[in-house]
């Protein structure tokens, strides 16, 4: 007989399903679906000792090193970093014209589920297999850019710049620490953009109509949207071709989850007839407990191939990597955290249809 948290995560999960729909609906990105009792489909392995990649640790002059005084970070170089991090899958850069150029917002108004640690680290490993990137923070709290090296507290022009027209977007990117992971930065002044732009036209728009400046540039771009369901997240969803959905393996994050989906659907209705749902991110899961197992039975029996394969586990070096500025590839690349990460963007990679045939690589 099964408990109330179980009977509780079902109906949670029944209620998120209802509104996305059928997965197998034609208008939904496809994906291969994989049995969840696979290996493929548990988490990623763990080293028991920290092997950190590229020779960061706690406390490491060379870690803290990495912001410059610019307040840019300094790049290092990605082809050993790749090769310390086992990245062997590689991408065909440019695959669909110059550049594919998906643009994918990570999403969830649901606050703490890695959005942020999500849009940065699948963007490194992207680049370290060969993509051109681009990581458009779009939270307030500037997470994704202290993230990536930059010290939000010096970085101007920003994103905020850019939304309120008083800078072109590729006066405000930057270079991240990884060859061709380039970051359109966040200040707090972010905070102040939804009022400033209560009246301004097309205010829905303005992110959309910004990236399609630069979008030529770059296969992916990953936007890290605030947590809320406010004029910043609707510029994302207005901008995106697709929705990328990090879920906490808890029951809250599915609660969630229903009131998201019927957000997509009016965007999806009013300002961008193309917006897809690409995939459904696990993260945060502890193995040690029945409710993480439950959330993720329900959320695969609920929406099948829209699920990852990958589930990212709780991972304390995931949360040490952004204290030093850079990401989890060059922090501990064979950390549970980054082999789940690395084992994700190859994922996206092949949904997506970037990744390469074996023998071919990045042009």
């Amino acid at each position: 007989m099964e408990d109330e948290a179980a009977i509780a995560v079902r109906e949670a999960a029944l209620r998120a399903a209802a509104q996305v729909g059928s997965p197998a609906d034609s208008s939904q990105q496809g994906g291969t679906v994989t049995d969840p009792t696979s290996p493929q489909g548990k988490v990623s392995r763990e080293t028991f000792e920290p092997q950190p990649g590229n020779g960061f640790e706690a406390g490491d002059s060379s870690v803290e090193a990495m912001a410059a005084q610019d307040g840019a970070a300094r790049v290092v170089d990605s082809a050993t970093a790749a090769k310390n991090a086992r990245v062997t899958f590689r991408v065909l850069a440019g695959a669909g014209g110059p550049r594919c150029q998906h643009v994918i917002a990570v999403a969830n108004q649901k606050g703490g589920v890695g959005k942020s640690t999500t849009a940065v680290n699948l963007g490194a490993y992207l680049a370290l297999a060969g993509a051109r990137i681009l990581v458009v923070d779009l939270d307030p709290q500037g997470n994704a850019s202290t993230g990536l090296g930059l010290d939000h507290r010096r970085i101007e022009p920003s994103v905020y710049d850019v939304l309120t027209g008083e800078a072109e977007p590729a006066q405000a990117i930057r270079q991240a620490a990884v060859t061709n992971l380039h970051v359109l930065p966040s200040t707090i002044d972010l905070a102040g953009a939804e009022v400033e732009l209560v009246n301004a036209f097309s205010r829905e728009t303005r992110l959309r109509r910004a990236l399609d400046s630069v979008r030529h540039n770059y296969d992916i771009m990953l936007v890290d949207c605030p947590p809320s369901l406010g004029l910043l997240t609707v510029n994302a969803l207005a901008a995106c071709d697709e929705l990328l959905i990090p879920i906490q393996c808890e029951y809250y994050a599915l609660e969630g989850l229903g009131q998201l989906l019927r957000n997509v659907d009016l965007v999806r209705a009013n300002l961008n007839t193309g917006l897809q749902i690409g995939g459904i991110v696990l993260t945060m899961y502890d193995g040690r407990t029945r409710l993480a197992e439950q959330v993720v039975d329900e959320v695969r029996k609920h929406f099948t191939d829209l699920v990852y394969r990958t589930i990212v586990p709780r991972s304390v070096r995931l949360s040490e990597a952004p204290g030093y500025g850079v990401p989890i590839a060059l922090y501990d690349p064979l950390s549970r955290g980054g082999i789940a990460y690395r084992d994700l963007a190859s994922e996206l990679a092949e949904r997506t249809g970037l990744l390469a045939p074996i023998g071919e690589g990045a042009s």
